[in-house]
């Protein structure tokens, strides 16, 4: 065989154009390289640090909120509690420090006109970016939840966990809940994700994108508490947060773990929609 046809396929396979997987790689090397990526992940590591030198300094306790009476007896509770409370602001903020910028910042910067000139089609682009963007809301919820399981075991130990229904479970099946948890919890974080990735596509600035995505967390958890509206708790965005509890019940509950399936859907579906038409004429020439 020819140098030459030994080099075709090569050759072959550098003309091929760059697809959604080339474009994921392309945005993962960029939130690499962002401040702000680090800033999330901090977050997710130095809250539940905060909570247990809380625990540990102070004698009270979170008892009125599942699993709260339980904190001091094994560290198997301490990320769930996490869970319950990160709901508030916490990982609305963290996922919308990436996906409310992660197309406005090209804006910002005036590299969006070059990117999309490159031979890529627009919805490959799109598709890496709202990769990137869930990949990182995975990895802080992992982060999250890894820190809060460690740091508690550290300073109580993996005893068994009492579940909601009053059972208790062994350590290993403790962590096989938290684990099926973590991935119901990150059910409505896929559409809060999808929100601040539409700001950040048709504001074309992140603290806009960032800012109302929070807002609208704050809103819907203002609905929810509000008596005269109790019809609408069930199909909003934040109360999805808690459908992981169903897993914890013997048998398991799975009403709200499918109910926050199809509402999250309601809510990201249509935002990733319309984000992606707007991506699509986005306007070349005005950058």
């Amino acid at each position: 065989m020819s140098a030459a046809a030994a080099a075709a396929p090569s050759i072959r396979r550098a003309g091929r154009r760059p697809g959604v997987r080339t474009v994921y790689r392309w945005e993962l090397r960029k939130l690499r390289a962002q401040k702000r990526t680090y800033l999330g992940l901090g977050a997710a590591i130095v809250v539940p640090l905060i909570f247990v030198v809380a625990l540990l300094s102070g004698g009270g306790g979170p008892e009125d909120v599942p699993f709260g009476r339980y904190v001091r007896e094994t560290g198997l509770a301490i990320p769930l509690v996490g869970l319950l409370f990160s709901s508030i602001w916490l990982f609305p903020l963290i996922t919308s420090l990436v996906a409310g910028d992660i197309v406005s910042s090209e804006d910002n910067h005036g590299t969006l006109k070059t990117i999309l000139t490159r031979s890529t089609e627009r919805w490959q682009i799109f598709a890496g970016k709202l990769l990137a963007a869930l990949s990182y809301a995975f990895v802080a919820l992992l982060v999250f939840v890894t820190v809060g399981l460690v740091v508690g075991g550290l300073a109580w130990g993996f005893d068994p966990l009492t579940t909601l229904s009053g059972t208790r479970v062994s350590a290993g099946r403790g962590m096989v809940l938290i684990a099926a948890a973590s991935l119901a919890y990150f059910v409505p974080v896929i559409a809060i994700s999808a929100i601040a990735l539409l700001l950040s596509t048709v504001t074309h600035n992140s603290a806009a994108a960032v800012v109302g995505t929070l807002i609208a967390s704050f809103i819907m958890q203002l609905l929810a508490v509000i008596q005269a509206l109790d019809w609408l708790a069930p199909y909003l965005l934040s109360t999805q947060f808690d459908a992981w509890t169903g897993l914890l019940r013997e048998p398991v509950d799975w009403e709200p773990i499918v109910r926050a399936a199809w509402v999250s859907a309601l809510y990201a579906i249509p935002a990733l929609g319309w984000a992606l038409v707007a991506f699509l004429r986005r306007d070349v020439t005005g950058g």
